[in-house]
């Protein structure tokens, strides 16, 4: 079960995409806490940002702004809203000094004002670009000092467990030098780490995440081979023994991805992730193109992984149905944002926001009776929610259960909940 250790803080993550001149709010101001060894869902409608929001954790995409934290350490700091804050000081500060040249040369008696006036704006203009470049510094340089930290940590762990070992080795001159050996070995790939690889990511379409030109040894061994392990009999073993915990065998690692059906392949994906021994685990709809019976079986196995070695789970799906049965805690996705947040069993039994309301109306279930009577709820933003005066922000109104609200439906919904 889950403690109240926060491993993985998401802090208004925003990721905009350009299209032309415009920006494309994939995922909008989204915040969230995942906590030590819970599964945490993720749900919501084709296209609502739930993907997007998981690539951008792991660093496959660079965010806009806010801020992501693993282990008390900031791991991505978006810089592009500091470069955009640049951008529209200096059109701003042109659109006034254009102004103010127009003017002087309307009005000549107020020249000198003018002068010191433009002088002013230039002044504001440097301390607003000094301040965003110092702020854009900071974000790139904390990644390398974060992963300057996470080695040191290593090489002080390795430290303390080997000295014991060659103080206990000193007579024996052999079993001394093999220890040194192993401790190099070590150290090596230790210097080499990163702390963002204690995050693995299982993707969505378990065709296209998979070299079709590389064996599935190669496949499982590429996060060793990258972290700088060199013996190939210990990287086999590795291969070896994680395909048999994902429920393959041994004679699988020579083949190549083609060769199986989907849901092996999906165990191939979740054994090249499980291999790193990450802490945490995005698990990218990993279910949505298997047959229901594979996906029980998928599940299972991310179940009895989860139990076995410890892992934190961010769980993406559109299945509510599979979601409640996995995760501790559902985040809702609408339109880029995070529009709902509560303990499962919580937000299945009082779901307060529209779409949420919405979302589980749409399960189905095998109960010809009850299908034949239920209703969907058509969830209409327009209709639903008057956000001309108030606006609205993501509240707790019910401790653990956050909604994105103004003031007046903040109060409704706590009257709801009475």
């Amino acid at each position: 079960m889950a403690n109240q250790e926060v491993l993985l803080k998401v802090e208004h993550l925003c990721q905009y995409f350009r299209l032309g001149r415009k920006d494309l709010k994939a995922v909008d101001d989204v915040s969230f806490e995942i906590h030590r060894g819970e599964s945490f869902g993720l749900v919501g409608e084709s296209g609502c940002g739930k993907t997007t929001t998981g690539r951008s954790i792991i660093k496959l995409y660079d965010i806009t702004s806010g801020n992501v934290y693993f282990k008390g350490e900031r791991i991505g700091a978006g810089i592009r809203s500091y470069q955009d804050a640049i951008t529209a000081a200096r059109t701003d500060a042109a659109a006034k000094i254009k102004a103010l040249r127009e003017e002087k040369d309307a009005d000549p008696a107020r020249k000198e004002q003018i002068r010191e006036e433009i002088k002013q704006i230039n002044k504001e203009l440097g301390d607003i670009v000094d301040r965003n470049r110092a702020l854009i510094r900071g974000a790139r340089s904390s990644s390398k000092d974060v992963d300057k930290r996470y080695v040191e940590t290593l090489l002080k762990a390795l430290e303390a467990e080997y000295a014991p070992k060659f103080d206990a080795a000193r007579l024996d001159s052999e079993k001394l030098a093999a220890l040194q050996k192993e401790y190099k070995n070590r150290c090596r790939v230790a210097k080499k780490s990163k702390l963002i690889t204690q995050i693995q990511m299982i993707f969505q379409d378990p065709i296209a995440s998979l070299d079709p030109r590389m064996t599935v040894r190669d496949i499982i061994a590429e996060g060793l081979v990258i972290k700088g392990i060199t013996d190939q009999a210990y990287i086999n073993e590795k291969v070896y023994e994680i395909l048999e915990t994902v429920g393959l065998v041994r004679e699988h690692a020579d083949r190549y991805p083609h060769e199986f059906s989907g849901g092996q392949r999906q165990r191939i994906g979740i054994a090249r992730a499980v291999i790193m021994q990450p802490e945490m685990i995005i698990a990218d709809e990993p279910v949505s193109a298997l047959d229901v019976s594979i996906q029980a079986q998928v599940i299972n196995l991310l179940n009895d992984l989860r139990d076995r070695l410890g892992l934190t789970i961010l769980f993406i799906a559109h299945d509510l149905s599979v979601v409640k049965y996995f995760s501790d805690r559902i985040g809702v996705m609408y339109f880029g944002k995070m529009v709902e947040l509560a303990d499962s069993d919580e937000l299945f039994k009082n779901p307060l926001h529209p779409y949420t309301k919405s979302l589980l109306s749409a399960i189905p279930l095998p109960d010809p009776v009850y299908e034949k009577q239920r209703t969907r709820i058509i969830y209409n933003p327009i209709a639903e929610h008057d956000y001309t005066v108030d606006m609205p922000s993501f509240r707790e109104v019910a401790p653990g259960h956050f909604v994105h609200c103004n003031d007046a439906e903040e109060a409704k919904y706590k009257q709801q909940l009475k």
